[in-house]
């Protein structure tokens, strides 16, 4: 096998082989890392909770449709004669008497308002079922990224290993060479200074796989970083050859625009719950009770019925700023769902865009690497043939291990890019 093939072989494996210090680590999935983050990141329970939170508020409004009722103990004792002479208005007879019932009170109507602060609580809790949602696809696109980072940092780690070892190779055949007097002592020392560049890259590379370690165990909720053998995914299918269904997708399946129409639904009902402060409101109050101790005059037990009509008349334009106040709110609403679907046809095409530069570079950092590895064929045979300096032949090493990285990376980051699509058009979920 020539040096050419040997090299794309081993650059292939790169991408698909797990490094032996990887051996003992749990292996660890992108659906498995994605499952994480659902179930331990604060940021989705955090949503999960606000969303429990506005079903409560549905709740407190609905309470209007149900009668209230309350108890009362009362006992007074007075002076015989006694009248209240100053205070609020009472009534200024003090009666003996020890007490105990109930009162109780029912909404018969209030001309719509009630169910339309109901209609607006309920949208406003979907709202916030949608936020949990989108909260999800946000954790799942950051574990995505990191994950694939991950990936294209071990990728680069096996290249700087092999590299090294590549490099360290050519410094003892050099050193031989040059002891016998066939090498000078320049050769030598270029040789060296691409083992030490080589070992630097190294360097770089095992903090890189650290630190992707680190930003993949936050991006799953995870308190403290550790160490995975992570599987390799499949490259994504082809992409659409036009971002116009896309954004058609994205405007209806992505959660945060879901998010924001509702949220001006629910405010277009508040405008109309407002409207309705200037309507009457109907209630039927009811009390009755015991009174085992009182003076005489009193009887034994209490009770009473009557309906109260509420009607509002004026109050300094109160109830007019309110509705006015909320019918603005509607409106900024409805402005700012339109500039978020703006946004997101914008996003769409932006991602689209960069997916399909992605998928382009695939194949172009495979030639580059094709290309690279006949360089280094063709110089390090002029160099063992002595019509070439060792400048050459460095720089065909050089060049090599730039076109393994940008092959790896080339792959990873279409696979991000194509997660950022999906995240984009509302399909990753």
């Amino acid at each position: 096998m020539t040096l050419r093939s040997k090299v794309i072989a081993a650059s292939a494996g790169l991408l698909l082989s797990s490094p032996l210090w990887a051996q003992d680590m749990p292996r660890l999935s992108l659906k498995e890392a994605e499952d994480r983050a659902v179930q331990n990141h604060p940021q989705i329970r955090a949503g999960q909770y606000e969303a429990l939170a506005a079903g409560e508020i549905v709740r407190q409004v609905k309470s209007a449709y149900y009668p209230t009722v309350i108890g009362s103990v009362t006992g007074a004792e007075a002076q015989d004669g006694t009248r209240i002479a100053a205070g609020g208005l009472n009534n200024p007879t003090v009666l003996d008497r020890f007490a105990y019932g109930v009162l109780g009170s029912q909404m018969l109507t209030d001309f719509g308002r009630t169910s339309e602060l109901t209609a607006s609580a309920t949208l406003r809790a979907d709202s916030e079922q949608q936020d949990v949602a989108a909260r999800r696809a946000s954790v799942l696109l950051q574990v995505d990224r990191v994950y694939f980072d991950a990936l294209r940092a071990q990728a680069i780690l096996r290249v700087a290993e092999q590299t090294v070892a590549a490099r360290q190779l050519v410094v003892d055949q050099v050193t031989v060479l040059a002891s016998s007097g066939l090498k000078s002592a320049l050769d030598l020392s270029f040789t060296k200074v691409n083992l030490a560049e080589a070992q630097l890259l190294l360097l770089q590379a095992q903090n890189g796989v650290r630190a992707s370690y680190a930003s993949l165990s936050a991006a799953m909720g995870a308190p403290q970083t550790a160490t995975y053998q992570l599987t390799d995914e499949p490259l994504p299918e082809a992409l659409p050859a036009d971002s116009a269904p896309l954004i058609a997708q994205a405007l209806r399946d992505r959660p945060d625009v879901a998010r924001e129409r509702l949220a001006q639904q629910s405010e277009a009902k508040f405008s109309e719950a407002e409207r309705a402060l200037w309507f009457p409101t109907i209630s039927l109050i009811g009390a009755a009770g015991l009174t085992p101790f009182h003076q005489a005059g009193l009887t034994n037990q209490y009770s009473a019925v009557g309906v109260n009509i509420t009607v509002p008349v004026t109050n300094g334009h109160l109830f007019s700023a309110r509705r006015a106040a909320a019918s603005l709110r509607a409106s900024a609403e409805q402005q700012t769902l339109q500039d978020l679907e703006n946004l997101v046809a914008r996003d769409v095409q932006i991602a689209w865009l960069d997916a399909q530069t992605a998928f382009q570079r695939l194949d172009l950092t495979s030639q580059l690497l094709a290309q690279a590895t006949d360089a280094l064929d063709l110089a390090q045979q002029r160099y063992n043939l002595g019509l070439s300096s060792i400048v050459e032949l460095t720089q065909g090493q050089l060049n090599q291990t730039s076109a393994q990285i940008e092959q790896a990376t080339a792959r990873y980051e279409y696979q991000e890019r194509s997660a950022a699509l999906r995240f984009q058009t509302g399909a990753l979920k």
